[in-house]
């Protein structure tokens, strides 16, 4: 079983997970767990898989993502909803592998191998606040919703 928790679960800065997106870094996949907050803008090519829907999505996405080598959860501050979410991810992944239903049997140390699941710090407000308005990394941004609202 996992050793994962919200409290040890890696966190990738804002500056790498942009420079990963400029450079067309193959391989990653970024999930925004927002569910109403997403108005306003996202990253760009992200997900997005509201936190309410994650009973019934969660092992579609682990299905959907299991070639992926890192995935990024984020909400709007990365404290709560995204640590969360990349946690019952991980549990859902393990699961499902244990199950064969992965098409994979793996233990656990080699499902952590294969695949990197990480949180962004900060969130979207953080990310907001650097590259809102950055068009080859940000979609949808409305800088006016986000003024002095976090």
């Amino acid at each position: 079983m996992s050793t994962a928790t919200v409290a040890n679960l890696p966190r990738i800065s804002g500056e790498k997970l942009a420079n990963l997106i400029r450079t067309k870094t193959p391989g990653i996949s970024i999930i925004d767990v927002r569910d109403s907050d997403y108005v306003g803008g996202h990253i760009l090519g992200c997900q997005n898989v509201p936190t309410h829907t994650h009973d019934h999505r969660m092992p579609e996405l682990v299905r959907t993502l299991r070639n992926q080598d890192t995935i990024v959860f984020h909400c709007a501050l990365s404290q709560q909803r995204g640590p969360s979410s990349a946690l019952r991810y991980l549990r859902e992944r393990e699961r499902m592998s244990a199950r064969g239903e992965l098409g994979i049997r793996e233990d656990v140390e080699d499902i952590e191998k294969a695949q990197k699941v990480v949180v962004l710090e900060g969130g979207f407000a953080k990310w907001q606040e650097a590259y809102g308005s950055d068009t080859e990394l940000t979609e949808g941004y409305v800088k006016d919703l986000w003024d002095e609202s976090w």
